[in-house]
């Protein structure tokens, strides 16, 4: 059976942060849901564990669980209780790349489906496309299964890998997936649609280590800057005051302010136009402001003969330390401060703890517990587990991928570092040996993503499938109502990718 467009659910699961939409256009719209894959248990009663793992039971009596199922806050009501300073205790269920609790999982795909999809359980007509991380077992996918049909009553349901749907979203089918998330990075080799379990690679490191690591450089090489976030009449406490600088260096990540060079380079200063062309001199001229151009524009000639050589330095010197002033608002002890601080070219080296894990040495709030592989030699590492005779094709599709990572300039950076792994000498080189490293990208004609970062590319990927599949009156790749009660939750396992 075909479903109606309006009805598709597309639910995308990552570590930490989930995204959904009901119904898709020709357009394939950006997810109308985005939510923090977490959920809070107020500290108080006797709520002290989760449901159990491998026993979990759908029909099983509520008493039989502690905490229950309503116990758990989730999205907007976890956001109200936060700021209501409520002793909580916060949990991320797919954070370890599986599935550690089930309570805590329905609480999350529950809220999205009822509370910001606003369906409902009654109606049992709404298909759903759920993407997840990697690896999981036969079992875990068949206890999905049974709590999608049982719990939630979907139409049907299919189950995808998430990495697959990211690289179906920049049209190709065979390439490595470098997915960079807030505590740890992914790395995924997909030949031919299929993934390379060998290949696989998870490191203990991401967005969130690389903002430590740049707010402990502020703090240590910026006394004008902390001078400003904590005078001395009013001094912050150390872990006051590092909670701070991470916020401003992801308002820097948010604003746009923050390149990655490439390997042993300097990131190029992003030129200045100082005044808008004229566009349509003949409207100059019917308005009769040619003689007011005229004169500004001398004005400004004269303005520029009378700079002092001082202020010249000046401008040559912040050119040369890539300074920039930024208008900075945070909040202590509840009221808000707001400052003007200067910050210079070391907010560039964000990215630093990536290529050289050995830098998080050190850095108060990060513990190493072992010596960690970079992020490009664990990238090598997964593409030449792959048959010597296919690497070239994985090389010829990196995608790299994230939610705040700045992909603009980080695919570039990594890739020079890349380029170490392949041939120097293109023409002496064989037939199937690499040559050459390709950065894929979002095509820009999905009108809708074009403004976007590619880190929403597992959410197009899974509504590419969704239009293709759920409007196929086959059926083969996804599993409806009628099919679970036939056969039970081993039915997914047989049209799984």
């Amino acid at each position: 059976m075909a479903f109606r467009e309006s009805s598709y659910v597309i639910i995308e699961t990552g570590r930490s942060v989930i995204r959904a939409r009901r119904g898709i256009t020709e357009l394939l719209p950006v997810p109308s849901v985005e939510i923090p894959a977490r959920v809070g248990l107020r500290k108080t009663g006797t709520n002290s564990g989760g449901g159990n793992l491998d026993s979990m039971d759908v029909d099983a009596p509520e008493k039989s669980r502690s905490p229950s199922r309503s116990s758990y806050l989730v999205g907007h009501f976890l956001d109200e209780a936060e700021a209501a300073g409520e002793d909580l205790e916060i949990f991320w269920p797919f954070s370890a790349g599986d599935i550690h609790d089930w309570l805590q999982a329905e609480a999350l795909w529950k809220y999205i489906l009822y509370t910001c999809l606003q369906l409902r359980r009654s109606h049992n007509e709404f298909p759903v496309l759920l993407s997840l991380l990697p690896s999981l077992s036969r079992t875990t996918h068949e206890k999905i299964c049974q709590m999608f049909f049982e719990r939630f009553n979907v139409a049907a349901l299919s189950v995808y890998d998430r990495p697959l749907l990211q690289l179906f979203a920049v049209n190709s089918v065979t390439g490595v997936v470098i997915d960079v998330d807030r505590e740890r990075i992914d790395i995924t080799p997909i030949l031919d649609t299929s993934l390379h379990h060998p290949g696989l690679r998870s490191l203990p490191f991401g967005l969130n280590h690389c903002e430590l690591y740049v707010a402990q450089i502020l703090q240590t090489t910026n006394p004008a800057l902390i001078a400003k976030l904590s005078p001395p009449e009013a001094p912050l406490s150390p872990e006051v005051l590092r909670r701070i600088l991470v916020q401003l260096v992801r308002h820097m990540l948010k604003e746009g302010l923050i390149k990655i060079p490439a390997e042993g380079g300097a990131v190029a200063p992003v030129p200045v136009i100082e005044e808008e062309g004229l566009t349509n001199i003949a409207a100059v001229l019917v308005a009769g402001k040619e003689k007011a151009i005229i004169e500004a524009a001398g004005n400004r000639k004269k303005e520029k003969k009378g700079a002092t050589a001082a202020e010249k330095e000046r401008e040559r010197e912040a050119a040369a330390l890539d300074l920039i002033e930024i208008d900075f608002a945070f909040v202590v002890d509840g009221q808000e401060r707001k400052v003007k601080v200067t910050v210079g070219k070391e907010r560039h080296r964000l990215c630093e703890p990536l290529f050289d894990p050995a830098l998080l040495k050190g850095i108060k709030g990060v513990v190493v517990d072992k010596a960690l592989v970079s992020l490009q030699e664990s990238i090598r590492l997964a593409v030449t587990s792959v048959d010597w005779d296919k690497r070239a094709f994985i090389w010829d599709g990196v995608f790299v991928t994230g939610d705040l990572i700045p992909t603009k300039t980080f695919g570039p950076a990594l890739q020079t570092r890349l380029m170490a792994y392949v041939i120097n000498d293109p023409e002496n080189a064989a037939e199937v040996q690499p040559k050459y490293i390709r950065l894929l990208k979002v095509p820009e004609y999905f009108a809708e993503y074009r403004e976007k970062p590619d880190g929403l590319a597992g959410f197009l990927g899974a509504a590419i499938v969704a239009k293709l599949i759920f409007s196929d009156a086959s059926g083969r790749n996804f599993v409806t109502k009628m099919e679970y009660g036939a056969k039970g939750p081993s039915a997914l396992l047989e049209i799984l990718v």
